[in-house]
């Protein structure tokens, strides 16, 4: 399965919808057809990566990019109406941004080093991402207009993975600044660094919880790969899976209301997608078969979930409801599709 790019999309086509003889708003539709909200994703089926996005329903998948090089790694900004993205168009890999619909692409980094991994802050305004332009990866945040670009973090050893506080105060990131891998907190200027996870085993993958008061992440402090939570200012760390396999191969998706969470688990034979409560409860197996799943990505309202599956043949996208009850495959299986984000209106 293609781990090593992300994820897009694609935002609402503004205007009027005719449906039973009315005219109705397309957000008063998209509110009352939850099978037309936008999930966005990374496709190979015209040659080479671009970015699409579709309805929940698999229906009106559209190439936002159009691009003859790859287009990778999607974020959809806050308010819905922008993307972020990651191209190589100009001969290395830079951040972009466009409109919803793939209108306007933007470039927002011009430098000869590698640029990548765009994060949004909740307000729009800036954009977070890691860069080589100083000698090894460091973050950096650039303001949506590509002004403002600012160096946060000064390391000798990497900082990466940088995810920003629900309320844009802060900034959890992974760093081996300590001779492994620890997760780290900053300001959103770059001040106060702070090394919240302090484990001798390797910490990665940090995330915080949708109210905030938490950061999970992957550790192998107990010598397998494990889901952790802590407290935001790193206290109270505990391991809710407690598994002797593997649990988090790399990533795990909190829940909207932040009590459950998804994570891709091999204690059943292969990897499969499990949905488990955040104390540690209520263990349950969604997937199953003879091959792998993965990327389980949650609805905004937290009813649905989207994984990545090549039981078909080709990786694609499928749904299901967020008990593994109906699961549907949502792109055709004669190309690879990877990385299911849901718009997040």
């Amino acid at each position: 399965m293609r781990k090593d790019r992300k994820r897009i999309v694609r935002g609402v086509v503004t205007g009027l919808v005719l449906i039973g003889g009315w005219w109705v708003s397309q957000g008063s539709l998209e509110a009352a057809r939850p099978d037309l909200r936008k999930i966005a994703f990374e496709s190979n089926r015209d040659g080479n990566w671009e970015i699409y996005s579709m309805n929940a329903d698999g229906s009106q998948q559209i190439n936002l990019t159009k691009n003859p090089t790859d287009d990778v790694w999607p974020v959809w900004s806050a308010d819905g109406k922008r993307v972020a993205f990651v191209s190589n168009r100009d001969g290395n890999k830079e951040i972009y941004v466009m409109n919803a619909d793939g209108s306007h692409p933007v470039r927002l980094t011009r430098d000869p080093a590698e640029d990548e991994d765009p994060f949004w802050s909740p307000d729009g305004s800036r954009l977070a991402f890691i860069s080589t332009r100083d000698g090894n990866f460091e973050i950096y945040v650039v303001n949506s207009d590509g002004t403002g670009l600012r160096r946060l973090t000064r390391a000798p050893a990497e900082d990466s993975r940088p995810f920003w506080s629900p309320d844009g105060s802060r900034i959890a990131f992974l760093s081996e600044r300590d001779g492994n891998s620890e997760i780290y907190v900053m300001n959103g200027d770059g001040s106060d660094p702070r090394n919240l996870s302090r484990s001798p085993g390797n910490d990665f993958n940090p995330k915080w919880s949708p109210d905030g008061k938490r950061i999970g992440f992957v550790s192998d402090r107990d010598g397998n790969n494990e889901i952790y939570f802590m407290d935001a200012d790193g206290s109270n760390p505990r391991n809710v899976t407690r598994h002797r396999d593997e649990d988090g191969r790399g990533a795990f998706f909190w829940s909207p209301d932040s009590r459950k969470f998804t994570v891709i688990s091999n204690r059943d034979g292969n990897w499969q997608v499990y949905v488990i409560s955040t104390d540690g409860t209520g263990v349950k197996q969604l997937t199953t078969g003879p091959t792998d799943a993965d990327i389980p990505t949650w609805s905004p309202d937290g009813g649905q979930i989207t994984f990545v599956s090549g039981r078909d043949g080709h990786n694609a996208i499928y749904i299901m409801d967020r008990d593994g009850r109906h699961q549907k495959r949502l792109t055709p299986a004669r190309a690879d599709n990877t990385w299911p984000f849901w718009a997040p209106k």
